[in-house]
């Protein structure tokens, strides 16, 4: 018989909770079957998250199949009703290790109201095999409700683990060789308002990294602008291992369409946050997500957009043409064309991909420590993903001077084989 076989989909902490699923199979000792850990930002991951089981249990007749994760949270009904499924586990159950142990005992759907939750479950992780980057959930659950997100209603209200808990995890995680630690959270930025103490992010960061001297690289998933506290640029300014690398939730560049978003912040303030980042760190990488043609975008709301964003030249984007998500108040607002949406995004990556491309040729002749993640392949403290000509062992981080780039990435030559940056 095989081991259980966990397919991720989607996030950074569903890859932190991949992991722990992981472990809890192999506790519970289940073989021969397909885990798969579902997304539901929006209906395009749960239809591509259907294929995909299809097209395994084909690949795999004798094994079974577990549906979890947001998808399963949402609609648990449209994923049992698949043959080719087997069971179904919310996102509070699929972190139990009693129901993975009495899975044949217990009924094939397991979900509950998440939004009842206020414990926040999170199994400890000594080693994440397979990545030189280990990823620590800091928090759960989202407690606003942005018009096109469907998934507070999937992970639930804001929920904060305690300082005490991610200092031994993170520490357990370096003492097994792991130099950078990725944050991860549904919204880091809301981090310690649920506790009576209210330690926000920017001082969980400073406990961190004073308690665990060994962490070499600090990592923070995507922040929210409207809360970022002062904690956090004054890290940016000081301490080094806090990687010059942060990403924003923006959505949108025009002041209408965030309101009707309900996102809580305004262009002015993410010129204001921006300005702050850099100050703190300059030459830092920021990145953002951007969402194209959302309902009610007029030709003019676009502009001011691409305007704001060649203004701002941010380097890394994720841009998304808006998908209508079932259950939210956006799926409900006039539509822009599908094709005004495709448009739009491919204009909005254009204006990206300019700024990138000058990001990365500003790089050229630099030497910059690298964490080698597979084979030539590793990722620089901008988390850029960067080519080196000789194979380094992964795991370490090795001095690499920049050669040229390649598309979105670099080219490296390593120098003096593979010294370890200590």
């Amino acid at each position: 018989m095989s081991e259980t076989q966990v397919i991720n989909m989607g996030c950074r902490l569903n890859a932190f909770e991949s992991e722990a699923i992981r472990g809890l199979a192999r506790k519970a000792d289940l073989r021969d079957t397909i885990i798969f850990n579902t997304c539901a930002v929006t209906a395009e991951a749960e239809r591509q998250a259907r294929q995909l089981i299809r097209r395994e249990k084909r690949r795999n007749p004798g094994k079974r199949i577990i549906v979890v994760g947001c998808g399963a949270q949402l609609n648990p009904k449209e994923f049992s009703s698949m043959p080719e499924v087997d069971y179904v586990l919310g996102n509070d159950e699929k972190l139990r290790l009693e129901i993975w142990r009495g899975l044949e005992r217990s009924r094939s759907v397991q979900v509950s109201d998440i939004m009842n939750q206020r414990e926040i479950l999170s199994p400890v992780i000594k080693k994440f095999k397979k990545r030189a980057r280990a990823f620590v959930q800091v928090q759960q659950g989202c407690d606003h409700r942005c018009t096109f997100c469907i998934i507070p209603f999937s992970r639930g209200v804001n929920r904060s683990l305690p300082v005490e808990s991610l200092v031994e995890q993170a520490d357990g995680l370096t003492r097994n060789g792991h130099q950078e630690i990725v944050l991860t959270g549904v919204d880091l930025c809301s981090y310690g308002k649920d506790t009576k103490d209210q330690v926000r992010l920017g001082d969980m960061l400073r406990i961190l990294l004073d308690s665990v001297p060994r962490i070499k690289r600090l990592r923070l998933s995507s922040l929210d602008p409207a809360s970022i506290d002062p904690g956090i640029f004054d890290l940016l300014e000081n301490e080094p291992r806090l990687m010059p690398h942060i990403h924003l939730s923006i959505q949108s560049l025009d002041d209408m369409i965030l309101k009707r978003m309900k996102r809580r912040h305004t262009v002015r303030g993410v010129w204001e946050v921006i300005e702050k980042i850099r100050a703190a760190r300059p030459g830092i990488a920021i990145g953002a997500d951007l969402i194209a043609g959302f309902p009610t975008e007029t030709s003019k709301m676009f502009k001011n957009t691409i305007t704001t964003l060649v203004e701002m030249d941010i380097p890394f984007l994720h841009v998304f043409p808006f998908s209508e998500r079932p259950g939210t108040p956006a799926a409900k607002m006039p539509k822009t064309p599908i094709k005004e949406r495709k448009e739009r995004a491919a204009m909005l990556r254009h204006v990206g991909e300019g700024s990138k491309n000058k990001f990365l040729q500003n790089q050229f002749g630099s030497v910059v420590p690298v964490l080698v993640e597979r084979g030539c392949f590793g990722r620089t403290e901008h988390s850029i993903l960067i080519e080196i000509n000789n194979e380094v062992p992964a795991g370490e981080i090795a001095d690499v001077l920049v050669t040229g780039v390649n598309g979105s990435r670099l080219e490296g030559k390593s120098m003096d084989g593979c010294r370890r940056i200590l």
